[in-house]
C-alpha cells in the first residue's frame, strides 16, 4: 500500500491513516500474539510506511508497552514513530488512587509508561475512559502540565461522553491549555453511534477520531456465523457476555455481515478490507487502529486503502448498517430543518470553498548536477 500522512486533528502531528494497535502484543490475557509474531507485525507495518502506534498501560499487564518500546528502539525509530498510550485503568486492587483520571494517578501512570516504553516523551497521551468523578478541569490542567514539562507532546480522550469532550476542549481553549487533538472511539459498520455527536464535534473543534474495533471485535471478518459449531475466534467466547463491548451477535449485525460479504465478493476484496475502507473514508476519521493477532491478518488489513468503494456499493453498506436517528437528532434532518430555512437551499460554505491540502511530488534538489 502507499502510505499517506495527515495532520491529527488541528495539531501539526502527521500520522498514517492506519495505526498499529498493540493490545494484542502479549498472551497474558489468554489470547494475542507471542513476541516473535508481534515483532513480525511491527516490522511489516513499518516497512509499509506506517508511523502511528497505539498502546495503553493496561494492555497485557504492561507487556504491550514494553515490547513496543523495545521494537522502536531496536530499529532506531523513536524520531519517526508516533507513540500513543493511555491511562485510567487500575492495576492495583484495593488502591483507588492507582486508577482513574485524577492528578495523582495521571502523574503515576505517565512515569510508569515512560519506563516501560523506554522513552522520555509520549507523542499522544490519552485518557482511556471517563471515570464519572474527576472534573475535566483537573484532567486538562494535569495534561497541560505534562506537555509543558516535555513528557507529552499532544493529548486526547478515549471513551468519554460527548459533553465531557466538549467541556474539556472549551477549558483548554479558555485557559490556554494544550487542546484535545484526538478522540479514540469505537466505530464500525456495526457501531455507528459516534456519528451523531463525536464526528461533528471532532470536525468542528479540531479533534481527529482514532477508530478502535473497526471490525467489530472480528465480527466483520467473516469468520463468525449465527449458528456455529466450534470456536472461530475470541468473540465466540463472549456469546453470553454482559460486557457491552462484545455483545455483537444480533439480528441487525448478521444482516450487516451478509451484505458486507456480498459487497466484498463484487469488489474482489476481503471482508475486512472493505469494512476497514468504509470506516477510514467516513467523515471525521483521522486514523484506524489495526488490531491483528496473526501476521496474515495484518498483511490483508494493510491493503484496505488500495481501492475505492463505488457509490452504489457504499450506499448498500450505509443502508444495511444505518439506524433510526434518536431524539433530538431526528430533528436535525431536512424534514425539520427546512422549516428553519423556509425551504431555501442554505449551507455554511459552497463546495470547493476550502480545498484540502495535499503535498505530493519529488523534493527539489539543492545540489548542482
Amino acid at each position: 500500500m502507499t502510505m499517506t500522512y495527515y495532520n491529527l486533528g488541528n495539531s501539526g502531528l502527521r500520522v498514517s491513516r492506519m495505526a498499529l494497535g498493540t493490545m494484542t502484543f502479549g498472551t497474558e490475557w489468554g489470547w494475542g500474539a507471542d513476541r516473535e509474531t508481534a515483532r513480525a507485525m511491527f516490522d511489516t507495518y513499518v516497512e509499509a510506511g506506517g508511523n502511528f502506534f497505539d498502546t495503553a498501560d493496561l494492555y497485557t499487564g504492561g507487556t504491550s508497552e514494553t515490547w513496543l518500546g523495545e521494537f522502536v528502539a531496536d530499529r532506531g525509530l523513536r524520531d519517526k514513530a508516533v507513540i500513543a498510550t493511555k491511562f485510567t485503568m487500575n492495576t492495583e486492587p484495593g488502591n483507588p488512587n492507582a486508577g482513574g483520571n485524577g492528578r495523582k494517578n495521571i502523574m503515576r501512570a505517565v512515569e510508569a509508561s515512560l519506563r516501560r516504553l523506554g522513552t522520555d516523551y509520549i507523542d499522544l497521551y490519552l485518557l482511556h475512559v471517563w471515570d464519572k468523578l474527576t472534573p475535566a478541569e483537573e484532567v486538562m490542567r494535569t495534561l497541560d502540565d505534562l506537555v509543558r514539562a516535555g513528557k507529552v507532546r499532544h493529548v486526547g480522550l478515549s471513551d468519554v461522553p460527548a459533553w465531557y469532550a466538549g467541556r474539556a476542549q472549551v477549558i483548554a481553549e479558555l485557559r490556554g491549555y494544550e487542546p484535545v487533538s484526538a478522540l479514540q472511539l469505537e466505530y464500525s459498520l456495526a457501531e455507528r453511534t459516534i456519528e451523531h455527536e463525536f464526528v461533528p464535534f471532532g470536525t468542528r473543534h479540531g479533534a481527529g477520531i482514532m477508530v478502535w474495533s473497526p471490525l467489530a471485535s472480528g465480527l466483520l471478518s467473516g469468520k463468525y456465523r449465527p449458528t456455529q459449531a466450534g470456536n472461530a475466534g475470541r468473540l465466540d467466547g463472549f456469546r453470553n457476555t454482559t460486557h457491552p463491548g462484545f455483545q455483537k451477535f444480533t439480528e441487525r449485525n448478521w444482516k450487516i455481515v451478509t451484505e458486507l460479504e456480498k459487497v466484498a465478493a463484487e469488489l474482489g476484496r476481503s471482508m475486512p478490507q472493505v469494512a476497514l475502507n468504509w470506516v477510514a473514508t467516513q467523515p471525521g476519521i483521522a486514523s484506524v487502529i489495526l488490531g491483528a493477532t496473526k501476521l496474515a491478518q495484518l498483511q490483508d488489513n494493510l491493503g484496505a486503502l488500495d481501492f475505492s468503494i463505488p457509490a452504489d456499493l457504499r450506499e448498500r453498506l450505509d443502508s444495511v448498517s444505518r439506524s433510526p436517528a434518536p431524539f433530538p437528532y431526528s430533528y436535525f434532518g431536512s424534514e425539520i430543518q427546512a422549516r428553519v430555512t423556509g425551504g431555501a437551499s442554505t449551507g455554511d460554505k459552497p463546495v470547493g470553498y476550502a480545498p484540502p491540502v495535499l503535498i505530493e511530488g519529488e523534493a527539489v534538489s539543492v545540489t548542482s548536477s
